[in-house]
């Protein structure tokens, strides 16, 4: 079961490293937990950003090719001390 995302970005034919930067501005503005879905594109994207977001402490739920893009379910890690 996939969990249902809080929230969307759509980042197809934004190039590395902005769509790491604006996922990662994107998660520290939601709520602890809550998952975001993004769409990227096949290359670097795909490789870079969902290892950027683990290194981060986030949760790659999954990753999905979807007509030629990919979507990543990501998890807002909960231990962060604001």
């Amino acid at each position: 079961m996939t969990a249902q995302p809080d929230a969307e970005l759509d980042l197809r034919g934004v190039i590395c490293p902005y769509n790491f930067v604006k996922t990662k501005l994107k998660l520290e503005a939601m709520e602890q937990g809550q998952v975001l879905a993004v769409l990227l594109d096949d290359g670097d994207p795909i490789r870079n950003v969902p290892q950027s977001v683990r290194n981060e402490g986030h949760t790659v739920l999954s990753q999905d090719c979807v007509e030629g893009s990919y979507r990543v379910l990501i998890r807002r890690r909960e231990d962060e001390e604001e």
